[in-house]
């Protein structure tokens, strides 16, 4: 199999002060095997051994031969690192993994892609290679073993790696640190994680304060942790969930569909006409408003048989956006177009709703402490399970 292009991944320059906080979180007995996955010109061995010394074995893959540049005492592999079967186990593994979520940032050929997905049992839907980066690091420590990496922080929350987080539970204990804007020029949330094979349980850093300086701050700490999302213990948002009903308790939710559905659908148009309605879009959905006019989508459908695309766009129903950068934003549509994109929520059986109030509490402030509270900025967007554990004031919600 060639190997995957360098190129191709997302590949991100570690700053100096970051390696320094990873490096002191590592270590390894004397004589250990110490290694750097992707590692280039090896920037994590060599602060290594700086900080800890020589005495130990130190090795590097790359799966680029041009990149490799290692100092004569570190020995270099060319070759991808998720395919790679050593013969020995690690007792310390630390660096940087490549970024890229599949379709998104990582171009990786269609059989490569399928041999990482028959390989590695976290492998979900788009998955992000720091994923399987990940569960090959855990898999090659001896037991005892070391991880520290450095990857973006929406693990914690995103269902793609709902079986990584339970594989991480299974598999020893773990210590996160939350570090927000790390990388200079680049939008990515990153977390550092601490892995020790063996073990259980779940510790949360706040580390945002890292680049001046501040050290990190103990948030939560979960001895009996089995893979949920991790959340920040904010209390005035977890006091709302206590209260409340949870969002998916009182509602069906439903996702647009897709645009090559809608696309391939013999009745849509590329332009207006009698009896067509534009194809709604996020781009129309805003804080307690539907634009019903603009086309944003270019893309027109009969409005008396847009149950054929979706039977609830038949209803009047709520619409909650799915990305719209770190707050809730919802409306009513009354009209009943289609869409093709956004989160659809009809009431369960036995449940009445007040739309105008509901959707006033949506957007409003509590709502939006809440989302930032719990999940700060970990992903831009909001998620079901995020959305089904939004909790409603029980008087918006009667039963019928």
């Amino acid at each position: 199999m060639t190997p995957l292009p360098r190129s191709s991944l997302g590949q991100v320059p570690t700053p100096a002060a970051l390696v320094a906080f990873m490096v002191g979180l590592a270590e390894a007995p004397l004589g250990g095997r110490v290694l750097e996955p992707a590692c280039a010109h090896g920037p994590f061995l060599r602060a290594f051994r700086e900080v800890h010394g020589a005495g130990y074995r130190f090795y590097g893959v790359e799966v680029d031969r041009k990149a490799l540049d290692l100092p004569p005492w570190a020995h270099g592999v060319v070759t991808d690192f998720l395919l790679w079967e050593p013969q020995e186990a690690f007792d310390l593994i630390l660096g940087n993994p490549p970024y890229g979520a599949l379709g998104a940032g990582a171009r990786i050929p269609p059989g490569l892609r399928r041999l990482y997905r028959g390989r590695f049992r976290t492998w979900r839907g788009r998955y992000n290679l720091y994923g399987a980066f990940l569960e090959k690091g855990v898999e090659l420590l001896r037991p005892g073993g070391l991880l520290v990496y450095v990857v973006p922080a929406g693990w914690m929350v995103l269902e793609e790696f709902r079986e990584l987080r339970a594989f991480l539970a299974r598999e020893g204990a773990l210590e996160v640190y939350y570090l927000g804007r790390v990388f200079p020029g680049l939008k990515v949330r990153a977390t550092v994680l601490a892995f020790r094979k063996g073990g259980k349980g779940l510790r949360l850093w706040e580390a945002e304060g890292l680049a001046q300086g501040a050290p990190p701050a103990p948030l939560l700490e979960d001895p009996h942790w089995q893979g949920a999302m991790i959340r920040f213990p904010h209390p005035e948002a977890l006091a709302l969930e206590r209260e409340g009903v949870p969002l998916g308790e009182a509602f069906h939710l439903l996702f647009a569909a897709r645009s090559p559905e809608i696309k391939a659908h013999p009745l849509t148009r590329p332009a207006p006409g009698p009896g067509l309605v534009p194809v709604l879009t996020g781009r129309n959905l805003g804080p307690g408003t539907v634009d019903y006019a603009t086309p944003y989508s270019g893309l027109y459908f009969p409005k008396r048989a847009v149950h054929l695309l979706k039977p609830f766009y038949a209803l009047p129903h709520l619409v909650v956006g799915h990305t719209r950068h770190y707050r809730v934003v919802a409306a009513w549509d009354e009209r009943a177009y289609p869409w093709r994109e956004e989160f659809h929520l009809l009431p369960k059986e036995g449940v009445r709703v007040d739309p105008e109030g509901l959707v006033a509490y949506l957007n409003g402030p509590l709502v939006q402490a809440y989302y930032r509270g719990l999940y700060r900025e970990v992903v831009p967007h909001l998620t079901r399970p995020m959305l089904e554990r939004l909790p409603l004031p029980r008087d918006l919600l009667t039963a019928r």
